[in-house]
């Protein structure tokens, strides 16, 4: 069977005068970000948070291993509080000079 248009049209070409794709920052260390990028609800959606917050998967995995769900919650919107542990502080100092694809493997949940 024929078919009635092309597979390819004049959508799929590349325009070369496209506009720069926007840099957006990770809310946990401030880099920017790179081809992935997390939504992570800094209040988890499981208690109650509906804003979600751009993040590297790997600051969103420290998070998740370094935190319950209560802290979280009880940390909210609040970068500041969660730097103030030593860990998640310590990881943000060395993922700073990374690549923002970067990725490496996380230590487990320590409950």
């Amino acid at each position: 069977m024929a078919r009635k248009h092309s597979k390819h049209g004049p959508h799929d070409e590349l325009r070369e005068e496209e506009a720069p794709a926007v840099v957006v920052s990770c809310w946990l260390c401030g880099r920017p970000t790179g081809s992935t990028i997390v939504w992570h609800h800094p209040v988890p959606k499981s208690r109650g948070g509906r804003d979600v917050v751009p993040m590297h998967p790997i600051c969103q995995q420290t998070l998740i291993a370094n935190f319950t769900n209560s802290e979280l919650q009880r940390h909210g919107t609040d970068v500041e509080g969660l730097l103030a542990n030593p860990t998640v502080r310590k990881f943000v100092d060395w993922v700073a000079n990374k690549d923002p694809d970067f990725t490496a493997t996380t230590a487990k949940k320590k409950r």
